[in-house]
């Protein structure tokens, strides 16, 4: 349980990773934020430093898995059980959530009054949370003292940012950085125009985006040595994230077949999509009893998703050889003018949420520290997902709904009757490939409501009604050695 004073956290080395948890012997509680303290770890990784207090972190423990040959370590929240589970039949595999394009656990984890990890983990279910790579509490370069934090850390105060430890001093000259800053402007200013198109003329005071949103960019002046690493597209993902974190937690679980109950929002869901293709083409192993996708999709060109506004990013990022696009950023600086009078820019609400599905207060949380920079290179491949034959690998070649036919893995495929992000028809074109055996497709929402939007499938008002039980019904189904 998520301890609200000041704890002391053992920490474990395993050959792959690091596990920060509660000391076991403080009592729990639910409400305020803990003071992460390091302690000396074992094997040969030296003496770890003080950590301060930090409000981000709120499950149970914190593993890094270092992913091989790379730089970045990745974060896994981990939910044990509750005791509200006990009675309830014994869990026979641990359960991996995955998160959508830029974004971080927090979506899963808003409050103890909407979090989907701490329902999964009532009902029985230990559940760990992967920050892929950028996301979140992944680091680059972790070092135990000098750890660089993505760059959507930034925004929050707690986080202290370095300059050294990444580059050799000097090796960045001052017109080097103006450069790229000054093409990042301009990919970023497109994505204003987006944004601002279509909308009516107001006054110069209530709509000052491009003034926030630039005030939001000078913050990534103080992180150009980390913004140049941000050059990773899907398939980093696909190929390296996922794979370590799925070979961690088989390693500390030890669930007796070795496979994963597996649960992707956005792109989550379109990993595992991916990932089934993958095994399907190459005859390997798939390492999930099942899977339960919630607004995702390998092909989009049927549909009217509202990502099609990005793709004018696309091409322009690519010839401008931009390495980030931050969209964390221009959502912090949208959202006041979006979520307050005089709701100028109400349509980007939507785009999150139905009307009503979300608490107004933890629809603040979720935008303002949810989102993140996102890499071109992944854009770039992400868009291939609107053209003919969907989504496809970094090369160009291989179609990853072409193999999905062949998957005997079981699927549940959910989709929001509002999602303007990936529409139910989104949903149902890349359920349709699965053989009728293996998938079960549903859209919820009702004609006079209630109504699901993108992240309501997550965290809306009615989840634990209408969603969590259809979800825990399924993975009941499947948890079977």
């Amino acid at each position: 349980m998520f301890v609200s004073h000041s704890d002391l956290w053992s920490m474990t080395r395993t050959t792959t990773g690091l596990c920060l948890r509660s000391d076991p012997r403080r009592p729990g509680g639910i409400s305020g934020a803990p003071h992460w303290v390091k302690v000396r770890p074992r094997a040969l990784y030296g003496v770890a430093s003080e950590k301060k207090k930090s409000p981000i972190f709120t499950g149970d423990e914190l593993h890094y898995v270092s992913v091989p040959n790379s730089d970045w370590t990745l974060a896994l929240w981990r939910y044990l059980p509750s005791p509200q589970s006990q009675g309830r039949p014994r869990r026979n595999h641990p359960l991996l959530l995955l998160s959508g394009v830029a974004t971080n656990a927090i979506g899963y984890d808003l409050s103890p009054q909407s979090s989907f990890a701490r329902y999964m983990s009532s009902q029985g279910f230990d559940t760990w949370i992967l920050e892929v790579r950028g996301a979140g509490l992944s680091t680059y370069r972790m070092d135990f003292g000098k750890v660089k934090q993505p760059l959507d850390a930034m925004r929050d105060s707690s986080v202290e940012h370095g300059m050294d430890g990444i580059f050799p001093s000097g090796f960045l000259e001052a017109r080097q950085n103006s450069a790229i800053i000054s093409q990042i402007r301009d990919v970023s200013q497109m994505l204003v125009n987006i944004v601002e198109k279509g909308q009516l003329p107001v006054p110069e005071q209530f709509l000052d985006l491009q003034g926030r949103f630039f005030t939001r960019l000078e913050e990534f002046q103080k992180q150009l040595d980390l913004i140049l690493k941000y050059d990773w597209d899907f398939d980093h993902y696909l190929e390296e994230d996922v794979p370590a974190a799925m070979e961690y937690i088989r390693t500390y679980c030890k669930p007796k077949d070795g496979k994963l109950l597996a649960i992707g929002h956005s792109m989550g869901g379109i990993l595992l999509y991916a990932m089934l293709s993958r095994c399907c083409s190459e005859g390997r192993n798939f390492g999930f009893t099942s899977i339960a996708t919630l607004g995702s999709s390998l092909d989009y060109t049927t549909s009217k998703s509202s990502l099609k506004l990005l793709l004018p990013l696309a091409d322009p990022a690519k010839a401008l050889n931009v390495p980030v696009i931050p969209i964390g950023a221009l959502l912090s600086a949208a959202h006041p003018l979006a979520s307050r009078p005089p709701y100028f820019l109400s349509w980007l609400s939507s785009q999150v949420s139905a009307q009503g599905m979300k608490h107004p207060k933890l629809l603040d949380k979720l935008v303002l520290n949810n989102f993140c920079t996102v890499p071109a290179k992944l854009l770039l491949q992400l868009a291939t997902a609107f053209q003919e034959g969907g989504l496809r690998d970094r090369s160009g070649t291989f179609f990853y709904k072409d193999y999905l036919r062949k998957s005997n893995v079981p699927v549940l495929a959910l989709a929001g009757d509002q999602d303007l992000i990936c529409p139910p028809e989104a949903v149902y074109e890349t359920a349709k490939l699965i053989s009728e055996d293996f998938v079960a497709y549903k859209v919820f929402g009702e004609p006079g409501g209630p109504h699901y939007g993108h992240y309501d499938l997550v965290g809306g008002r009615m989840v634990a009604d209408q969603v969590y039980p259809c979800i825990i019904e399924f993975l009941n189904r499947n948890d079977v050695i």
